[in-house]
């Protein structure tokens, strides 16, 4: 976890990237996300009901899937991508079916060789920790979890206990890309977990543009993007690398200057 850790130690936000494992050229969607400036990059695992995702990542899985990418395929990205950049973090997100039909050990010892620094499963709550939490901290793997507008002052110490990495706070009571909570009701939110936890706090889902990312950026220790570099990859298909490195560096350019 020394990478994550790394990540949000810098005198700036981090700036957290995600896209879809085997939805276009993922390894040079990814090496584009590096090359413009992301501290983190989050890889989603494509599954057949992504429920918390709104419908440009679903129609991501949805490609990929009819693509035929496997667990195996995404693992082999993550190999490679360490391979290349042996100091960005590594992030998988996804669903739990994937990650534990084999046994959560199977998938620690699997995410721990091919690089991974930290799993967010959106669909394991705090509650039922022990179906993956234990078999990844044995192997050094954040557990990242998901703190939401609906994640009360009762609730709160069940979602940061265990935790690792860093908290992911959705900013919405909602599905990803939709929609984007007011500032000021991001900071009250932000303010009110960083009270109970040392964890950094990264908020995303509804984030799209630079402007949206700065004004985040005021408040948080990171910024997550995603459905708006997954359109990037649908629109340009074999030319989005570019246009992600474009973006990437929007983002991170707008977020130092809104923290300088």
């Amino acid at each position: 976890m020394t990478r994550l850790s790394n990540a949000f130690s810098k005198p700036h936000p981090a700036f957290v990237a995600f896209i879809t494992a085997g939805d276009g050229d993922t390894a040079a969607n990814l090496d584009a996300l590096v090359a413009g400036g992301a501290d983190v990059i989050e890889l989603g695992m494509p599954f057949t009901d992504p429920m918390a995702d709104g419908p440009a990542i679903q129609a991501a899985n949805l490609r990929s899937l009819d693509a035929g990418t496997t667990t195996a395929d995404v693992l082999k990205l993550a190999t490679d991508f360490r391979a290349r950049h042996p100091d960005t973090p590594l992030v998988l997100m996804g669903y739990a079916n994937p990650m534990v039909r084999r046994g959560p050990e199977w998938f620690a010892d699997s995410a721990h060789a091919a690089g991974v620094d930290g799993i967010i499963c959106v669909d394991i709550p705090p509650e039922e920790d022990e179906a993956l939490g234990p078999a990844l901290r044995a192997k050094g793997i954040a557990p990242i979890r998901l703190a939401t507008p609906t994640t009360d002052a009762a609730r709160l110490p069940a979602v940061i206990e265990g935790s690792q990495g860093f908290l992911y706070y959705v900013s919405v009571a909602g599905i990803t890309g939709k929609q984007q909570a007011a500032i000021d009701s991001i900071e009250a939110n932000v303010t009110r977990i960083k009270q109970s936890t040392d964890l950094p706090v990264a908020v995303g889902f509804g984030v799209r543009t630079p402007e949206q990312a700065a004004e985040i950026a005021k408040v948080a220790d990171g910024v997550v993007v995603g459905s708006a570099f997954i359109d990037l990859v649908e629109e340009f298909g074999s030319e989005a690398p570019a246009k992600l490195q474009e973006l990437t560096s929007a983002m991170v350019a707008a977020m130092r200057a809104a923290r300088a």
